[in-house]
């Protein structure tokens, strides 16, 4: 049961994203097709735009992401003691560099990794994580944590929020095009009208659609990193135990950035409905695949 949903939640992952270049191309096709009717030249834009902005936001710092979070470095092993050990340990098993520390002093107990690689990764922990949990259950959490940095979750996220960008900017480049240049600027012949008006319906939602996409991975990326959590701590009932723990206190993380929520280990911001574009999957669906393996 845990190696069969460790596979699955890969290939989702892959035929999600694989799916996301896809739309990215598409977009970038149709802002070009509804001005001249040209496809080819679209898709190459956009190509290129999504390969230079995902550069430059992996070239991002760790730091950066600590400080949006009000995250702490903790550089002595004296200092959380536990923490420090749980996490080496833990490392040693998934045969990673064990990742920087970081503690965020907040009552609400929450965590989340970032680095694009498991050689410039962190694990943050907030204050009321170490104090409200007990030690199997914070083993369980750091377990996935480490899973994230282990199946370079964080790469794969930072690449797709820069995916999602692009698309933004192409929908707002395509629709200003749109409503602002004049229809003799547009070589209208080569065009369909069936196809351009569809075009110019995918060119509006598209925002929409890549938001969804991005957090369908998202949460796809939380059921493979609880599962490949439980298979380091070899304890998926203590895993669930966290989430549901976790679930049942109604504080949300104070510090917590919104555009990193979906890094965390549960939702930051508690919110009380689950939607098709919540950043994480719903709690009892996760607690009841830890309890089956």
């Amino acid at each position: 049961m845990l190696h069969k949903q460790i596979q699955q939640n890969k290939w989702k992952t892959v035929l999600l994203v694989g799916l996301f270049v896809v739309f990215l191309l598409l977009v970038g096709s149709i802002v070009t097709y509804t001005q001249t009717g040209d496809w080819l030249s679209g898709l190459i834009i956009a190509g290129v735009i999504g390969l230079i902005y995902s550069i430059i936001m992996i070239a991002s710092s760790t730091k950066i992401v600590m400080s949006m979070n009000g995250a702490i470095e903790v550089t002595e092993p004296q200092q959380y003691a536990f923490l420090w050990h749980t996490i080496e340990n833990l490392s040693m098993v998934a045969r990673i560099p064990r990742p920087k520390i970081y503690l965020i002093d907040d009552p609400s107990p929450n965590a989340f990794a970032t680095g694009i690689s498991p050689e410039n990764a962190a694990v943050a922990v907030t204050t009321g994580l170490l104090e409200i949990l007990n030690r199997e259950e914070i083993e369980g959490v750091i377990a996935h944590e480490i899973a994230h940095i282990k199946n370079y979750d964080i790469r794969l996220t930072t690449i797709v929020l820069a995916l999602v960008s692009v698309v933004a900017l192409l929908s707002s480049i395509g629709s200003r095009f749109m409503f602002f240049s004049s229809g003799n600027n547009r070589n209208d012949q080569k065009q369909n009208p069936i196809l351009l008006i569809v075009s110019l319906l995918l060119l509006i939602l598209s925002p929409i659609i890549a938001t969804y996409i991005q957090l369908a991975i998202s949460r796809n990326r939380e059921y493979l990193a609880d599962a490949s959590g439980a298979e380091l701590c070899r304890n998926p009932l203590a895993l669930a135990s966290a989430l549901r723990k976790i679930a049942g206190i109604d504080l949300p993380v104070r510090s917590a950035n919104p555009s990193s929520a979906m890094l965390y280990f549960s939702d930051p911001f508690k919110k009380k409905i689950q939607t098709l574009f919540s950043t994480h999957p719903p709690v009892e669906e996760r607690i009841s695949r830890l309890e089956q393996m």
